[in-house]
């Protein structure tokens, strides 16, 4: 597949089939995001695979908002950052969740991320438990690592409509 077909080809996808993603294509799509730059080649991004339908649906219920869909996924990445390596952990955990999600593609399934850093579990309650919080509770997250999303994946027999036209052009300054 070309890049910019992949590209056309990513959106974000919340409704997946019951079917079992092999976890020989899940290694190759976290490989792939293991590739991804990193400030300085600090390599601070981690990943914690979920592939047991029963947690994954355990993880929705770290928010009560944008997180629901995750009881249908058959497996999700957990995103991490080591902070002791950069301060830079947010971005190089979006960099490699975003090649993430293009490996999904390449691998022939949807993805949808969703949020977790900062994010409460109650969205009326933004000072209560933290969604990070909430999975620390049943996740064996690695000592000094936080999470910045969840990676939602699996295949889907929905195909998203392309995204609309959009006046991109009013989007991107020039300077000549």
């Amino acid at each position: 597949m070309e890049f910019k077909e992949m590209i056309a080809r990513r959106r974000s996808v919340r409704k997946f089939t019951e079917r079992t993603v092999p976890r020989e294509v899940v290694d190759r799509i976290v490989g792939a995001a293991l590739t991804a730059p990193s400030s300085r080649n600090s390599r601070s991004t981690r990943f914690l695979v979920v592939d047991d339908p029963a947690v994954v649906a355990r993880m929705a219920g770290m928010r009560d908002y944008g997180a629901g869909f995750l009881k249908g996924a058959p497996c999700a990445v957990v995103v991490l950052g080591d902070g002791a390596k950069t301060d830079l952990w947010r971005e190089n955990a979006a960099i490699a969740a975003t090649i993430l999600q293009l490996a999904c593609v390449d691998e022939g399934l949807a993805s949808c991320w969703v949020h977790i850093d900062g994010r409460p579990c109650v969205k009326d309650a933004p000072d209560g438990e933290k969604a990070a919080d909430y999975l620390r509770t049943f996740l064996p997250m690695p000592e000094g690592c936080d999470p910045l999303c969840v990676i939602a994946l699996g295949y889907s027999d929905f195909v998203p409509a392309p995204l609309p036209e959009a006046d991109d052009a009013a989007r991107v300054t020039w300077l000549k």
